[in-house]
């Protein structure tokens, strides 16, 4: 079950993305501290919180871990999406109004990624 974030817990989930790595809560930490005034506690608190969740692994280095996220940004969004549509109740006229829904922009990136995943709709 994807579950979701919360403001902050996006905010890190958008910095360990952007790092492409490991990072600990101070490096994290940092980042934040341009925008926001943060403790160190609250970081490592819902760092510990996106571990559980399984969104980031992490490994004892000294006395602290470093982290780093389990899957791209756009896995988790598209586990998210998946998740949705599977809770819809008729996927097909939630499919519709997504569709609809879709920007010129957004219209050309799907047609893009189906032609990319050419079998789209039959799994094998």
């Amino acid at each position: 079950m994807v579950r979701g974030l919360g403001e902050l817990e996006s905010t890190i989930m958008d910095r360990m993305w952007a790092i492409k790595g490991p990072a600990s809560v101070r490096d994290v930490l940092e980042h934040l501290l341009n925008d926001r005034t943060l403790a160190y506690t609250t970081v490592m608190t819902v760092m510990d919180k996106l571990h559980t969740k399984g969104l980031l692994k992490r490994k004892p280095i000294g006395r602290a871990y470093v982290y780093e996220a389990v899957s791209s940004k756009e896995a988790y969004t598209a586990d998210v999406m998946r998740e949705s549509l599977g809770k819809s109740g008729n996927q097909a006229a939630t499919l519709v109004h997504f569709l609809e829904g879709l920007s010129p922009e957004e219209a050309s990136a799907l047609e893009t990624a189906l032609q990319v995943y050419p079998r789209a709709g039959r799994r094998s």
